[in-house]
């Protein structure tokens, strides 16, 4: 039996998943792997395409109905929120009425800019893949851009100035981590060898990191491997190998609090 696995092209999964899916995972079955931003697994995953797939906590409640979630392998932290970016230094409610870039519109990152800028609302969201965010800010195509991933550490590079840290913000009015990207299995699978499986994958990267080097610098973005360590170093953490008390508590407060101010449908985690 060959599954269907899709993720992003970025360090933390790359890493995250290299045993598992070159048969270094003993017991585990081939893999069929899609690389693919998370606002494209996103609408896949609706559509059903793919067996397991990592997709956004924002967007658990259209696809909890098919698939389940899984307790390992996603993306959650503290200290690693999305950042809002401007061409010039400016105070955060100046974006009223602005035009914002958005790496997905069921995206954990966009779904934190809609509670965070609810006081002052943009006029026109604009729905880019994140590697062309920071560009159409640098340019001038839009007014502020949304970004997430390796883009922490590299918009210094662009001339931008981050105007707010959405984790910083989530984790002060909370306490809780940010729950950024979830592991999600078509339900009927065998979930408990799944998470067996994956769990091995992530201790695998762990004990030896230069088995997936090559790996991972050859799919990222950001092709300067201290980039791609210091990504892996922040996104890769316990939660990775185990979501645990607290990182199911900080998916079900974002999903809450997105659901009771309209943003999502309910749904029980």
């Amino acid at each position: 039996m060959t599954l269907s696995l899709a993720y992003s092209p970025c360090p933390n999964d790359t890493f995250v998943f290299h045993a598992l899916t070159h048969g270094l995972v003993p017991g585990a079955p081939p893999f069929d792997v899609t690389f693919a931003d998370v606002d494209v697994t996103n609408t896949a995953a609706e559509r059903g395409e793919f067996d397991v797939v990592k997709v956004s906590y924002a967007a658990l409640p259209w696809l909890l109905g098919e698939y389940e979630l899984l307790p390992c392998g996603g993306a959650l932290g503290r200290g690693c929120g999305p950042l809002v970016l401007t061409g010039s230094p400016r105070d955060p409610s100046s974006l009223a009425g602005s035009t914002v870039a958005v790496p997905g519109d069921r995206t954990t990152a966009y779904l934190l800019f809609r509670l965070w800028s609810a006081g002052f609302p943009p006029a026109e969201i604009r729905v880019m893949p994140f590697h062309e965010i920071m560009p159409a800010v640098r340019d001038g195509v839009v007014d502020a851009g949304l970004v997430i991933h390796e883009a922490r550490f590299t918009y210094p590079k662009y001339g931008l100035h981050a105007v707010a840290d959405l984790g910083d913000w989530w984790e002060s009015d909370t306490g809780l981590p940010i729950p950024l990207g979830a592991i999600i299995a078509r339900r009927g699978l065998p979930v408990d060898e799944l998470t067996s499986w994956i769990r091995a994958s992530v201790r695998a990267a762990w004990a030896d990191p230069s088995a997936s080097r090559e790996y991972v610098l050859a799919h990222a973005q950001e092709l300067d491997p201290s980039v791609a360590d210091a990504h892996i170093a922040l996104y890769v953490n316990h939660f990775t190998e185990d979501l645990g008390t607290d990182g199911l508590a900080a998916a079900r407060a974002l999903l809450t609090r997105a659901a009771n101010a309209g943003l999502v449908p309910p749904i029980h985690l």
